[in-house]
Formats: structure tokens, C-alpha cells, sequence
């Protein structure tokens, strides 16, 4: 009888790491296929078939039909009752919101416009309360809410939520964004950096799902890359890893918010792409320039090929260090599709001569879109959560579902 106490215990504990193992599959992908589970997990057929329907009997996760490859299967998915994330994406001009359910189906958001180098006070104000009227709209309250995920445009101390590099993004230095957020709504913050978010995003429900290494880059009012390794984002020791707005590529050229001169920021921001248009066309915004340039206007055609073509010089030393599968672009500039993506993929094709022999680099647009910082902003607030609790004395195959 000795004996049996520790295999028994031994066993017990294999089964939850098992079913952690099934969990967290589900919560980074949003939903799988039992087929797919078990090539993420590394489990048996039978033994992800036993867990499955072990969490459908506690309600923490749904089965639902679905068509994989023209075949019919069955889609696992976090069950909706266990609770909401919120995501928010602070942006240089506007402030975005959005709450969803743990099966990352987006359920309320909004978009609010910002002032001019706004400060963290006021826009994490707003930010909390947008965050209080779309629970309201989705008719949940504070205490349903498991956690919040928070993309902001500048490196992040991913422990602590700050900025790490002053000036970046004025108004922000020193302020503990997670700490201040929490305590306003009495719930749990996470802080990272957009980029990271926009690669989170597409590593985990989008183009680079089913690739280890890959490149997430964001061209916009600011260009900035997230760098996936392993299949896991890959931040650096200070949250500066994949910051390219900040090489420098026009050593004449303006001083940039970092400090340096001629960053990529200074040469294909959008005050830069901007700035030669004024003479032609007046005062237009970014947005006027992608929907110009998507309507066949020369000149604006012309400054966005010219933006690629700089930024894919920049990509092609960042692609050559560490030899990615992917390249995935997105934020605005991309939604002008090949008017951008033609010559970014001209530009890596020539300047990844080594690699382009092994294995040649693919470059496709995002999956999320303009969205992915969002989608990656609410991912990251679910990765942080626990789906279930189980206790010493539960019985076997009953879960205890975690207090908020």
C-alpha cells in the first residue's frame, strides 16, 4: 500500500500537466482541431479525447463543428462563461479598446482620438474608462474581466510596464503603465511593446502560425518589428530587440526622438512621407495617403514604393542575423498591398543572396491587418490568465475553477 501513494500522486500530477499542456494549446491559438491539439501538445489521440471531454464536463472549454482541409472536425475552444479580456493599443494620434471573450472573439470596441504627444495620466484615464463602458456594453462588469494587455509604440520592460528609453515617447518616461492601469481598475495588466504584440498576434492566430522563426513588421506612423524565435517573441534584455524605426540608414539626416540622427523613423515616418506631398497634393493625413495610393495616384504610389524600399535595406540585415522562415508586414502602409509589398519583397530578394539559396524568404502581408496590435494586445492579456484551479482534494477529472 506504501507503494502506491506516490505513483498515485505521480499520476495525478502527469494528468494536470496534461490537461495545462491542452489549455494553454487552446488559449494561444484561439481554437484548435483534437487533430491539431495533439501535434501541439505532443499527446496521444486518446489521451487529448479524454482530456477534451473531461473539460466540456467542467464547462472551461466547447466543442463545435468545423471543416479543416474539406473535412468536417471538431473546433476546441475556451468555453465563454470563464471570462473577458480587454485589449488596449495606445497609438501616437488615437487610443483603441476592444474586449473579448477567452476564445479571442472580439465582442466591443472602440477607437478614441488622442492629442498630440498626450500624456500617460490622462490617456490611461481614458483608456480605463473605455475599458468600463464596453463591459457595460457587452452587459459584464470589472469582476468578469480576467486581465488586460496594453500595446504601446515604444520599447517596454515587460516585468515592470515601463518605457525603457526616454523621449521615445514623450509624456510616458517613468510611468509604471501596468501599476497604474491595475490600480484604476482593480485587475490584472500586462504592458508590451505594439510590435511584439502585432508578431504575437500573427505567430499565434495568423500568417506566421505555423512557422518557428519570423519577422512581424509594422510600417505605419512608425516603423517597428517583432522578432519571433522558436515560436515565442523575442524581446532583448531592455525590450529593444526588433526596433528598427531606431537604425540609422541617413547618418545627415534628422534628429530623431531617440536622440540619434537619421533613424528609419526620420526617413519613412509619417511626417516624412508626408512632408514631400505638401507642394502637390496639401495637407493630407496617412490614411489620405493609402487610400490615394490604392486609387492609382502617382506621386502617392511613389512615396510609399520609395518608404519599402528603405525599410526593406533595413529588414534585409535584420532577415540576414537570424534567418527567418517569414516575413509578415502589416500597419498601414501595408494595407496599400503591393504598392508597398512589391518592392519590400524586390529589396529582400536582392540583399538575402545567402539566404535566399538555402531557402527562400516569403514576405506576406498580415492576417490580422491593422489589427494585429489589437489581436496581439488581447492575446497577451489571455496568456496571462489561469483557465482553471485544481485542488489537492478534488476528485479525479473535476476541475475547480479558479477566484477572481
Amino acid at each position: 500500500m506504501r507503494g502506491r501513494g506516490p505513483m498515485a500522486g505521480s499520476q495525478s500530477s502527469l494528468r494536470e500537466a496534461n490537461r495545462a499542456r491542452v489549455v494553454d494549446a487552446v488559449k494561444r491559438h484561439g481554437g484548435l482541431t483534437q487533430v491539431e491539439l495533439t501535434g501541439a501538445t505532443g499527446l496521444s489521440p486518446a489521451t487529448v479525447s479524454t482530456i477534451v471531454k473531461e473539460l466540456v464536463a467542467a464547462e472551461l472549454v466547447e466543442v463545435r463543428g468545423t471543416v479543416r482541409s474539406g473535412r468536417r472536425a471538431q473546433l476546441v475552444t475556451l468555453a465563454h462563461r470563464v471570462g473577458l479580456v480587454a485589449g488596449v493599443v495606445v497609438g501616437g494620434r488615437d487610443l483603441r479598446v476592444a474586449v473579448a471573450d477567452v476564445s479571442h472573439e472580439v465582442l466591443a470596441e472602440q477607437t478614441m482620438p488622442l492629442p498630440a504627444e498626450h500624456r500617460a495620466d490622462t490617456s490611461l484615464d481614458r483608456a480605463a474608462l473605455l475599458v468600463v463602458d464596453l463591459l457595460d456594453r457587452v452587459g459584464a462588469d470589472l469582476s468578469e474581466l480576467l486581465g488586460l494587455g496594453v500595446a504601446l509604440p515604444a520599447p517596454v520592460d515587460a516585468s515592470s510596464g515601463e518605457v525603457t528609453v526616454r523621449g521615445i515617447l514623450r509624456g510616458w518616461d517613468g510611468v509604471p503603465v501596468a501599476q497604474v492601469l491595475s490600480k484604476r481598475l482593480a485587475r490584472p495588466v500586462f504592458v508590451d511593446n505594439d510590435a511584439n504584440l502585432g508578431a504575437l498576434a500573427e505567430s499565434t492566430t495568423g500568417a506566421a502560425r505555423d512557422v518557428h522563426d519570423a519577422i512581424y513588421v509594422r510600417a505605419g506612423h512608425g516603423v517597428g518589428a517583432g522578432i519571433v524565435l522558436g515560436g515565442r517573441v523575442h524581446r532583448g534584455v531592455a525590450g529593444t530587440a526588433g526596433e528598427i524605426g531606431h537604425v540609422q540608414v541617413d547618418p545627415a539626416g534628422r534628429i530623431c526622438s531617440c536622440g540619434s540622427r537619421g533613424c528609419l523613423d526620420t526617413v519613412v515616418g509619417d511626417e516624412a512621407l508626408l512632408e514631400p506631398l505638401r507642394t502637390s497634393h496639401g495637407h493630407l493625413t496617412l490614411r489620405d495617403v493609402v487610400r490615394l495610393a490604392g486609387e492609382d495616384d502617382p506621386g502617392c504610389r511613389e512615396i510609399v514604393a520609395d518608404a519599402a524600399t528603405v525599410v526593406g535595406g533595413v529588414l534585409a540585415g535584420l532577415a540576414t542575423s537570424f534567418n527567418p522562415q517569414l516575413v509578415v508586414v502589416g500597419g498601414a502602409l501595408a494595407s496599400t498591398g503591393d504598392v508597398f509589398l512589391a518592392p519590400l519583397r524586390e529589396v529582400l530578394r536582392r540583399r538575402t543572396v545567402l539566404q535566399q539559396v538555402a531557402a527562400p524568404l516569403e514576405v506576406v502581408p498580415a492576417v490580422h491587418g491593422t489589427r494585429a496590435e489589437l489581436e496581439g494586445a488581447l492575446a497577451l492579456a489571455l496568456q496571462h490568465t489561469d483557465v482553471f484551479e485544481t485542488r489537492d482534494d478534488a476528485e479525479p477529472g473535476r476541475f475547480e475553477k479558479g477566484e477572481r
